[in-house]
């Protein structure tokens, strides 16, 4: 990617104190939004964001758990290796889930997990059946957020050739569906870097949450729910939990 992103604004950043309201609101609206939101079936993994591991995501496929699918974390701990080493032994649960299930999984990514199930996505559409990012940098490579100094020291790259190496994966298009939600107050990943103007079909929502709070954010939850719920088949009404 080459595009000239900045870092959102410093003042955005201080808005990421709203946590703590954004997910004390969602505990308050969650038993309305079990019932109000689309229910479905089939597997579906999160992917936690860049220093994070599956506690930060434990909610949000709780969530997807009580209103019919059957969620798994990503299982490798925190998130700040190389991106692509990943892939392999993601791509092996795939298969798992695919043969499993008898149909392939979806991937909900949070900020660069966002980013590693596009990549999931871009390498076996076999194997996946759509993919929702949440505040994911997919352009301007690491220069589009408050983070990358970090990210390039935590994965031993340059910003330069994270991007470029983005740049030579996007030559292979996306072929599943991909739902990216974005906030314009994210503190952390300028909003500009999480649309996808490349990929065609890429259905683009916006929400009002912090960036740290869109895995505990009610709009998202719901966001979350419809997405999913556009390719997977309508599951028992019943809550099922993880």
């Amino acid at each position: 990617m080459t595009d000239s992103i900045a870092p959102p604004p410093g003042f955005h950043l201080l808005l990421e104190g709203r946590l703590a309201a954004e997910a004390w609101r969602l505990m308050l609206q969650l038993p309305l939004l079990r019932g109000a939101v689309p229910h479905g079936s089939g597997d579906v993994m999160v992917l936690p964001g860049f220093m994070a591991d599956d506690t930060m995501t434990w909610l949000l496929r709780r969530f997807l758990g009580s209103i019919g699918y059957r969620v798994s974390g990503w299982g490798q701990g925190i998130n700040r290796g190389p991106m692509l080493s990943y892939l392999p032994r993601l791509t092996e649960w795939l298969v798992r889930a695919r043969d499993r299930g008898g149909a392939a999984p979806s991937l909900v990514g949070w900020s660069r997990g966002g980013v590693i199930a596009r990549e999931l996505a871009r390498d076996r559409p076999d194997l996946v059946r759509s993919v929702v990012t949440l505040g994911s940098p997919v352009r301007g490579g690491v220069h589009g957020t408050h983070v990358g100094a970090w990210v390039t020291r935590a994965t031993g790259l340059t910003a330069e050739q994270i991007s470029r190496m983005q740049s030579e994966r996007e030559r292979r298009p996306i072929g599943v569906p991909v739902t990216a939600l974005y906030s314009r107050t994210d503190g952390v990943v300028s909003w500009q870097a999480c649309r996808d103007e490349s990929t065609p079909g890429v259905v683009h929502v916006e929400v009002d949450s912090s960036h740290m709070g869109l895995v505990v954010h009610a709009e998202v939850y719901r966001e979350v729910a419809a997405a999913l719920a556009r390719f997977h088949g309508a599951g028992p009404s019943g809550a099922r939990s993880l």
